[in-house]
């Protein structure tokens, strides 16, 4: 378990990275809000809590001993570009650079960035090569995991199912899945456009341990986390979410899946993140 100083700590992170991505996509005037504010809590306790992260990759005996991690939803870049700059992979100051030109920082996360393990965007696929991953650590056997953070509106990808099944196929207990579920996509409610329905039972009905949590509460995700760990199938965790979570008119509202904000709602934003 947490203790309370450290929960705290984690907080604190979590709103530095809520004002990141609000600065980050304001000042480019570009990038995806939404879904980077709902999975803050998500990647702020794997990155800081459950992930061996290798920052100095000139250490080569510990570099493949390192837990990889894919951001198949690869838009909420700002997210994952701010969580990493806290761990250390790159100087803070260069998150002043996201989607400006000749930036390592682009739109979708690339592998020119030190622990971005491939470039991730098209959606659907982060999944599939998770599992490729996976298997090549079995097979060197090589006990490091490896973490793959999706969003629900992906789910609705042929390609996400076939990657499910071989998971399961192969027994891929090194696997842990993280679905972001805030039910909106950009076209709207992910229930509107081709109904997920029940996420932890589909998972299990293909062979998958599951775990649902709320997504927002920091102590449940950890404890998932090392419940995970201690999985013998690949693990699903169902994260409950709110879209646009710490600002309150961006919460709930699928218009702010990939809009930046002017300058009075950004003025706004900041302000209740103070």
């Amino acid at each position: 378990m947490l203790s309370n100083d450290e929960i705290n700590e984690l907080k604190k992170l979590c709103k530095e990275n809520r004002r990141n991505i609000i600065e980050m996509v304001y000042s480019a005037q570009s990038g995806h809000i939404g879904g980077s504010l709902s999975a803050c809590e998500l990647l702020t306790v794997l990155y800081h809590k459950i992930m061996h992260n290798v920052v100095d990759w000139r250490e080569s005996d510990d570099f493949e001993k390192r837990d990889r991690f894919v951001l198949s939803k690869g838009h909420i870049s700002p997210l994952l570009y701010s969580v990493m700059a806290q761990v250390g992979y790159f100087d803070k100051n260069e998150l002043k650079t996201f989607r400006k030109l000749g930036t390592r920082l682009q739109g979708h996360p690339t592998a020119f960035i030190p622990g971005v393990e491939i470039a991730t965007g098209s959606l659907g696929q982060g999944l599939s090569f998770a599992c490729g991953i996976a298997m090549a650590l079995k097979l060197d056997k090589n006990s490091a995991n490896v973490f793959v953070l999706l969003g629900d509106g992906e789910l609705q990808e042929g390609n996400i199912w076939e990657a499910v099944m071989q998971a399961s196929h192969r027994n891929l207990d090194n696997l842990i899945a993280i679905v972001d579920r805030n039910k909106l996509q950009i076209d709207g409610n992910t229930e509107d456009v081709m109904a997920l329905g029940n996420v932890c039972e589909k998972f299990r009905t293909f062979g998958w341990n599951t775990i649902e949590i709320d997504g927002h509460d920091i102590e449940q995700i950890y404890s998932a986390y090392k419940d995970a760990l201690l999985s013998d199938k690949p693990v699903v965790i169902v994260a409950n979410t709110i879209k646009g979570k710490g600002v309150s008119f961006m919460e709930n509202n699928a218009g702010w899946h990939g809009t930046a904000p002017k300058e009075a709602d950004y003025l706004k934003a900041m302000s209740e993140l103070n």
